[in-house]
């Protein structure tokens, strides 16, 4: 008998791999603010266990049941068992609303934990990030904080319907946008009716509710003072069911392992947040901190990408060479390499910035980087993507989900418009904000033309902002942060060939400007497997 299936000039799994010893930007970045050791997390977000469960949580999305086989009114979504160990280990490893109840390095030490464990399985993020989001917004009410985030921070998941007092840990989700007004928040029509005994009562839908199934949502509604901000549990006190209808589970482009669903407020009780009137304020300090995590995703998901392409290329053969070996596959790969290290390192440096409490520099550099890394993503990953070839395209290869989730975190928490004129807002309202980025891009000031040039290009578009312009304010003051960063921490070939490539020739495909050093480039970033 002949064998015809004798298998060659394929590279072997990329599974048992540490994502952090082949990531030198953040690797620098836990040296440079003393974050700590995070091999043992990075080195299960590389096993083959880890990486079968994010598979299979993709592959088995989750199931709403609204009754019971009797006709009771149940509202339950139903996961796969790889979902429920995925959000255990990041609850176990703190990775949700831990740092609010920890010591220094709490935030920095999360966000690191994130990027590596969000390149397991991208969905089961959404839950882990709300919880952690939730917490600023809940300190507006002391009372409920004291009672909540205890649990929201406690090391157990703890996943069922049952009374808030009965529960060992407690997250967190948001129901914010209706379909009439989506970001336009303002234009929610759900009321809110106060009641007797201090709570109300919520009436309305809500066009997109994070995670369902979670403990508590933050909401938006309209009491009697205005839009307000309450936080409505999922099981009441004495055990029966909020009155929350989920109506159907959203049909997503990705994110398929975790739930977003429609629901209706029929009569549900919701405790007031912070003052009737001011909830666009309190929702506020949530949305903050989801757009870093959004950061912090987008970065993850381009850094898996990388790995993924660095990794085919070492093994794979055409006309007679290694991928690796030709010119401009290094290239192409090199250039992947300094959009996720130039991303990586600016998440890092904003998430030091919420450790410090830089309040004014996140102002304008957060929204300006939640829109230039989260639109990069796509681009990025299309390209890795193409540099498997037609194995890149088959859903086996994995690159297909990652290029189905790469423009989620663009359109969460504020989509491309509506992120770049929230940065003219700042602008505007709080001039010390310009004050902290401009300091912060000065440290590098002199260390390189591309720079010089931009810096005072943005400078000159800072002092003239206008609506038309918004995005491509907010795209150069993402490229001159990074460079920046680049600049001062990063190796000299590494900043340098990146503002060669960002400042000085714009506007191009990825591997189409000569890279000085483009194989070392690539050797930094490769997995070795």
């Amino acid at each position: 008998m002949h064998s015809t299936h004798q298998v060659t000039n394929q590279p072997p799994p990329l599974s048992g791999f540490d994502p952090l010893a082949c990531d030198p930007a953040l690797g620098a970045a836990l040296t440079r603010y003393a974050v700590g050791d995070l091999t043992a997390l990075a080195k299960e977000a590389g096993s083959e266990e880890a990486r079968e469960h994010g598979r299979l949580a993709n592959e088995n999305p989750p199931q709403l049941r609204t009754h019971d086989r009797y006709g009771h009114r149940v509202d339950e979504v139903e996961f796969h068992p790889s979902w429920h160990w995925l959000m255990s280990r990041a609850v176990e490893h703190g990775l949700h609303a831990a740092p609010w109840t920890s010591g220094p390095g709490a935030h920095l030490r999360r966000a690191a934990g994130f990027y590596l464990w969000s390149q397991v399985e991208a969905g089961h993020g959404c839950p882990i990030s709300m919880t952690y989001s939730a917490v600023p917004a809940l300190r507006y009410q002391p009372e409920l904080a004291a009672e909540l985030v205890p649990k929201l921070a406690a090391p157990h998941y703890d996943h069922g319907l049952r009374p808030i007092a009965e529960k060992a840990g407690l997250l967190a989700g948001m129901s914010m946008t209706e379909k009439q007004g989506g970001s336009d928040v303002r234009a929610n029509t759900t009321t809110a009716e106060p009641l007797a005994d201090g709570t109300y009562r919520l009436v309305g839908h809500k066009w997109f509710t994070s995670a369902p199934m979670n403990d508590v949502f933050l909401t938006l509604a309209q009491a009697p003072g205005g839009l307000s901000c309450f936080l409505v549990p999922r099981v009441l006190p004495d055990g029966s069911r909020n009155e929350i209808r989920v109506q159907r589970l959203k049909d997503k482009l990705g994110n398929k392992s975790n739930a977003s669903a429609e629901i209706e407020y029929t009569g549900a009780i919701g405790h007031l947040i912070g003052e009737e009137g001011r909830g666009v304020r309190c929702i506020i300090e949530m949305v903050s901190m989801t757009r870093l995590d959004c950061v912090l995703g987008s970065a993850a998901n381009v850094r898996l990408a990388l790995s993924e392409a660095a990794h085919h290329v070492q093994h794979r053969s055409a006309f007679g060479e290694r991928l690796v070996d030709l010119p401009l596959m290094q290239n192409v790969l090199a250039d992947l390499a300094l959009e996720s290290e130039a991303a990586t390192t600016l998440a890092m440096r904003l998430a030091a910035a919420v450790e410090q409490g830089e309040h004014d520099l996140l102002r304008l550099a957060l929204p300006a980087t939640k829109y230039y890394v989260c639109k990069r993503a796509p681009a990025v990953v299309a390209e890795a993507l193409e540099c498997l070839g037609g194995n890149g395209y088959v859903e086996e290869s994995g690159m297909p989900r990652l290029y189905r989730e790469a423009p989620l975190m663009s359109i969460w928490e504020g989509s491309g418009n509506v992120t770049a004129l929230d940065l003219l807002r700042a602008l505007a309202k709080q001039p010390a904000a310009r004050d902290a980025v401009e300091a912060e891009l000065d440290a590098a000031s002199g260390a390189d033309r591309h720079f010089d040039d931009a810096l005072r290009r943005l400078r000159a578009e800072l002092d003239d902002p206008s609506p038309g312009k918004a995005r491509a304010l907010a795209e150069l003051l993402a490229l001159t942060l990074q460079s920046a960063l680049l600049l001062r921490h990063a190796p000299s070939h590494v900043a340098e060939a990146f503002t060669a490539t960002r400042l000085g020739a714009a506007g191009r495909t990825f591997g189409s400007t000569p890279i000085a050093g483009a194989r070392t480039l690539l050797e930094r970033v490769a997995p070795n497997r």
